[in-house]
């Protein structure tokens, strides 16, 4: 299936990205346009973009959207969902510490990626890692 949101992906696309690729879609394909780019692709699932259905809703990331629309009850998705949040949208109170950090990593693997694509292919690889990490403290 083809994907579609804006470039330039930060924290919560690279999150959904990844959310899609390792639960959702194993052979997703992602297209990414300019937010000025006018109508979205035909056939694409648009995402992480103001108005579509896989979107920030109540103030909340678009990851956490996903995690709840496609019933993903994993535990450790919600905790993950929690981090993107603090990482992506205004907190009052923060109690991720992770949040910050996982902010900055992404920034910096757009930064120095030639294209959102390879952006994304190296932030798979963080998430992965954090997954990994957080599905190995205890409950």
């Amino acid at each position: 299936m083809r994907w579609v949101t804006w470039e330039r992906i930060g924290v919560d696309r690279m999150a959904c990205g990844w959310l899609i690729r390792r639960f959702i879609d194993p052979d997703a394909e992602f297209v990414f346009v300019p937010a000025s780019a006018g109508p979205l692709p035909e056939g694409a699932e648009p995402f992480d973009i103001p108005g579509v259905r896989l979107s920030h809703r109540h103030g909340h990331c678009t990851f956490r959207t996903m995690v709840r629309d496609y019933q993903l009850p994993d535990p450790v998705l919600q905790r993950l969902a929690q981090i993107v949040d603090e990482a992506d949208t205004v907190q009052e109170v923060s109690v991720e510490p992770a949040a910050p950090g996982l902010d900055l990593i992404c920034r910096g693997l757009r930064r120095s990626s030639p294209t959102d694509e390879v952006a994304l292919e190296r932030g798979c690889l963080v998430y992965d890692a954090l997954y990994a990490e957080l599905a190995s403290e205890p409950r």
